[in-house]
């Protein structure tokens, strides 16, 4: 997002004035049931017309990987605000054989300790992350500030999601952007707003087809179909290659599934816009993370400005650049780097 003076205050979402506290509790209603496989039937023994026997065996039921809760890891400015943000998205995102559609998923958030009315809302607004499927899975890859003020917060979660309908299995995901606010309970949920890259490009250029190709640019499910609708900034996938060059980095958002506006402010990002892109992870060592060194994290924001970027923010503000007020740092981007364009 581009940097900002952060505002003393800012209007919580609209959904936001009965937010209900979202805590570490269980996500998976019945959650032993989300994890099992549903097994292999045994091979029963038959005979032919000629007597041999022959062991015969149905083909083996569709299963979806086990169901892993996120959580924090070391260096967190609020790890609260991002365990709420991500219980809701698993719960929701996630469900036994049979325990599909809207009501079931409201059921899981109201297992969380929800209200009924905030669970159906909720249920309602998660869109992409509660497909028709017979069963679901969702992944959580990582959980971002979207902005971080004193009593409100946007967390962005992209996450991949298997799922099966019948014996077919299929692998999506999106990017949750969910909102929340303090209170005087802790954190608590008050809107989600999930990502909608919209369809594929009917013939995507040769940056997007090379940064898609590129197994050293990490991309989630919602950010790859970003690139493939056609919606990006050529800017952006050209630095994304430059960059790959040296380093292997793990992206978060692209463009869906991040605020239409800085947070707390008015003012546009250039993520919607199709020219941004935020990173975890570099060469597998988390931006958050204190045993990540600093060394790596500079080394790469000052890439990322020598790849064309104007706006380059991350947990440390450098000095220097090409351009007035070339990086920056406050606690939003305390867990990423922040690389933004101006076309």
């Amino acid at each position: 997002m581009v940097p900002r003076p952060a505002p003393q205050t800012s209007a919580p979402d609209g959904a936001g004035r009965r937010a209900v506290l979202l805590g570490a509790a269980a996500w998976c209603t019945g959650a032993a049931g989300c994890a099992k496989s549903t097994g292999t039937p045994t091979a029963a023994g038959v005979r032919t017309q000629a007597g041999a026997a022959h062991a015969t065996a149905p083909a083996p039921a569709a299963t979806l990987p086990a169901a892993v809760a996120w959580r924090p890891g070391p260096g967190e400015i609020e790890p609260a605000v991002k365990l709420a943000a991500v219980r809701l998205v698993e719960a929701l995102g996630t469900w036994p054989a049979g325990r599909g559609g809207p009501r079931n998923a409201t059921a899981r958030a109201a297992a969380l300790g929800i209200s009924a009315p905030l669970a159906a809302r909720f249920a309602a607004q998660a869109g992409p992350l509660t497909p028709a499927a017979d069963q679901a899975v969702v992944r959580v890859i990582d959980a971002q500030y979207g902005g971080l003020l004193p009593d409100t917060a946007s967390v962005l979660v992209p996450c991949a999601q298997s799922t099966r309908t019948g014996s077919t299995v299929r692998e999506g995901g999106t990017t949750i952007d969910v909102r929340l606010e303090r209170t005087a309970a802790g954190w608590a949920v008050t809107a989600l707003h999930p990502g909608r890259p919209g369809r594929p490009a009917a013939a995507p250029g040769a940056p997007a087809r090379a940064v898609l190709a590129q197994p050293r640019i990490e991309l989630p499910p919602g950010s790859a179909a970003d690139i493939r609708s056609g919606a990006v900034h050529e800017s952006v996938l050209r630095a994304m290659l430059r960059l790959a060059d040296t380093y292997r980095f793990s992206v978060s958002v692209v463009r869906s599934g991040h605020p239409v506006d800085v947070f707390g402010t008015g003012r546009p990002s250039d993520h919607p816009l199709g020219r941004a892109f935020d990173v975890w992870a570099v060469d597998g060592r988390p931006v958050v993370d204190p045993a990540t060194p600093r060394s790596l994290i500079t080394a790469f924001m000052r890439a990322a400005a020598a790849a064309g970027s104007y706006n380059v923010g991350g947990p440390v503000r450098l000095s220097g650049g090409t351009r007035p007020n070339q990086f920056f740092s406050d606690l939003t981007h305390h867990d990423h780097v922040h690389i933004g364009f101006a076309a």
